[in-house]
């Protein structure tokens, strides 16, 4: 499935200025090829989604060394890549995360869960802050914050529909503070409707996500002003799927949270009168599961001064 923290940053690419929405497409193009390589349904078992992950990491060589990429979007991203010095460890993490989801990954704790997080959708919003032309380290933090809570918002909506895949995203720690281990969560899950003790667990996460949606928003600040509502738009967006899974008792097994086109038009209205207003620096370093994306690109940064 495409990761939803690239999807939601390419939403906003389509109310970026024209000067940066060719490139975060085709941003967006070179993660959406990448992950429907990966979740393929005719790959059948771990091994085959395990050469599929190698071969995505070939074609990443093409893109970053001296061989011509083969294909229109290996070539549109290696532009990309090489225009804004995008440091091959930002689309690494993300082949990584598709790794992740290719060996059938478990999640133990928030920490492993926010380190997947980190890599599927974290690595997308700091490859998109370089798009846009911001590199410090606070803005590169606060974009892998809303990435990461992102990720843990579709991880808090889609606990019905992972299940089905045979996948189980909440953290195993939480669900024994429960009484729950992961295979019983799982039945609960395919089951249906949707039992107190995970609706419970889905509630602690989003309160996580909230947290890291209010962390972000300093970051949306250091961006080109004409960025700005973009991003604002996505996050309110983004955040509003939580919201409309609480409204429906946090029940996430048989139904699907969905923002209304009316609603999403006020936020996005909302999010442009928010890029109009300043906010204090934060003194908030990167997340732990983030700091080596941070690192990378000022490791990137000082080697190209």
């Amino acid at each position: 499935m495409l990761r939803e923290g690239s999807k939601s940053f390419y939403g906003a690419s389509r109310l970026l200025p024209s000067r940066v929405r060719p490139a975060a497409i085709a941003l967006y193009a070179f993660c959406r090829t990448a992950d429907d390589a990966v979740d393929d349904p005719s790959l059948v078992g771990k091994s085959e989604r395990a050469i599929a992950v190698a071969v995505l990491a070939k074609r990443l060589d093409r893109v970053y060394d001296a061989r011509k990429p083969e294909g229109a979007v290996e070539r549109a991203f290696s532009r990309v890549a090489h225009e804004h010095a995008i440091p091959r460890a930002l689309p690494d993490a993300l082949l990584d995360g598709m790794a992740w989801d290719a060996d059938d990954r478990e999640t133990p704790d928030l920490a492993s869960l926010e380190a997947y997080a980190a890599r599927v959708a974290g690595a997308v919003g700091a490859m998109m802050t370089l798009v846009m032309g911001a590199r410090s380290k606070e803005a590169l933090a606060r974009a892998c914050d809303l990435g990461v809570a992102m990720q843990l918002t579709n991880v808090a909506r889609d606990v019905g529909a992972d299940a089905r895949l045979r996948r189980m995203y909440l953290p195993t720690t939480w669900l024994a503070d429960e009484g729950l281990s992961r295979d019983e969560a799982l039945a609960l899950a395919l089951r249906g409707p949707a039992d107190p003790r995970l609706r419970r667990t889905t509630a602690r996460l989003l309160r996580r996500a909230e947290l890291l949606y209010a962390r972000a928003e300093t970051g949306i600040g250091l961006l080109p002003k004409d960025c700005r509502a973009a991003i604002w738009g996505a996050r309110l967006v983004y955040a509003e799927i939580g919201r409309v899974v609480a409204s429906n008792g946090y029940v996430s097994v048989s139904t699907r949270a969905v923002v209304s086109t009316g609603k999403k038009l006020l936020l996005l209205a909302e999010g442009r009168a928010l890029a109009l207003v300043p906010l204090r620096a934060s003194s908030d370093g990167p997340l732990d599961a983030t700091r080596y994306l941070v690192d990378a690109v000022t490791l990137e940064s000082e080697r190209a001064a």
